[in-house]
């Protein structure tokens, strides 16, 4: 069985930035253990594999050692692929996914995901938290994630995670975020129980940031970028229990899988 492979850079427009991830056309869907292998030897922080039915696509995201519920940026490279390599004629593609129907509509040369909405609820942090980020953040929330507010973004850039102590967390993940410099907001996103250290762009935690940030700075849209080393840039914009993350996609690679 051969299996086309295409390796994509999701919300930049430049190669060697942005968040890679592996996209995977299916005819049919595989054992779950072996998409999980796939993975894993890709060892990108998501993989997706998606199926086509009707009019809706099936998508699934997959990290070196788990499948995860919502993942943005390999749902902004699948529906790369989909446009510019599988000659989908149509203005939005639809993806069935274990978080609801997502759709993603190509506007120029911007791709925009439609999102639940993932509000972020003061909590009680564990003492882990602080442990892990070495700092004392100015908030502490909770959604799918730990939500930890700075006063800067000078801060948020300097800090050096104790992982272990991260991976002892209950949650998903860690965000940290703080009011951009340049944009809007900026954020970093750790997630090492699931074998990501830093994610270098989440569309995910972007659910979370945008209704928080939506509130603070009086804005419905928004510039944001996450800050890790490669670097990404995203347009959020809150439209009542969803949010619009828009980007830009750029392919690396295309490959075969022997199996």
């Amino acid at each position: 069985m051969i299996i086309r492979l295409y390796q994509v850079d999701a919300f930049t427009t430049r190669l060697f930035a942005g968040n890679p991830a592996a996209v995977c056309p299916l005819d049919a869907w595989l054992e779950d253990d072996l998409l999980q292998s796939i993975a894993a030897e890709n060892n990108l922080s998501e993989t997706a594999f998606f199926i086509s039915s009707e009019n809706t696509f099936h998508l699934r995201w997959f990290t070196p050692v788990a499948e995860v519920d919502l993942c943005g940026h390999a749902t902004l490279a699948a529906a790369h692929v989909i446009f510019e390599h599988l000659a989908y004629s149509g203005q939005t593609i639809r993806f069935a996914t274990r978080s609801g129907i997502l759709s993603v509509e190509r506007q120029g040369s911007l791709l925009v995901m439609d999102f639940p909405v993932t509000p972020p609820r003061h909590c009680t942090p564990p003492d882990a938290l602080f442990a892990g980020l070495g700092r004392q953040p100015v908030e502490v929330l909770a959604a799918e994630d730990y939500f930890a507010i700075f006063e800067s973004e000078d801060i948020v850039r300097s800090i050096q995670p104790d992982f272990a102590a991260l991976s002892a967390l209950d949650l998903r993940g860690v965000i940290i975020t703080a009011r951009g410099n340049q944009v809007d907001f900026v954020s970093r996103f750790f997630a090492p129980k699931l074998g990501i250290l830093e994610d270098p762009v989440t569309g995910s935690a972007h659910c979370a940031l945008t209704p928080y940030w939506s509130v603070n700075l009086g804005k419905q849209a928004m510039r944001a970028r996450q800050i890790s080393k490669r670097g990404g840039d995203i347009l959020c914009e809150l439209k009542s229990d969803r949010v619009a993350l828009a980007g830009h996609a750029v392919t690396f690679m295309t490959a075969e899988i022997f199996l």
